[in-house]
This record gives structure tokens, C-alpha cells and sequence, in this order.
């Protein structure tokens, strides 16, 4: 499991993505969140700019990262 750390209160879904490195840019991870592919505590999540918090999970292509301040 990759822990993302941030500074701040929340981080979207989207950027949390290219900063974990799944994704190479924001339209990457804007299709494979389209595409139900991204599973947010274990959910599927569809929404790009979802707000993710300290102790949120993200997976993608078996990488499980949490968010960490």
C-alpha cells in the first residue's frame, strides 16, 4: 500500500492519482475514473474531483494508496 501524504485538508481524486504516479496526466485519470476503473473505500467512484481525506483509500490497477496528512 503507497501512502500519499498532504498538506492540505482534502485532495481530489484526480490529483491524487498523478501524484501517486497511476496516472501520467489528468485526462488518464479522468478515463479511467469515467470508466469505473477507480475504487474509493472500496467503492466504485466516478467522480473525478471527489475529496479525499486522511484515512480515504483510492485503488487503481491493483495499487492501493491511502491519504495521509
Amino acid at each position: 500500500m503507497k501512502s500519499i501524504t498532504i498538506k492540505d485538508e482534502y485532495i481530489k481524486l484526480g490529483q491524487a492519482m498523478k501524484l501517486a504516479g497511476l496516472v501520467d496526466s489528468g485526462i488518464d485519470a479522468k478515463f479511467a475514473i469515467n470508466d469505473g476503473l477507480v475504487f474509493v473505500n472500496e467503492e466504485i467512484c466516478t467522480q473525478r474531483g471527489k475529496k479525499l481525506y486522511a484515512g480515504d483509500t483510492f485503488r487503481y490497477e491493483d495499487v492501493t494508496c491511502i491519504i495521509k496528512n
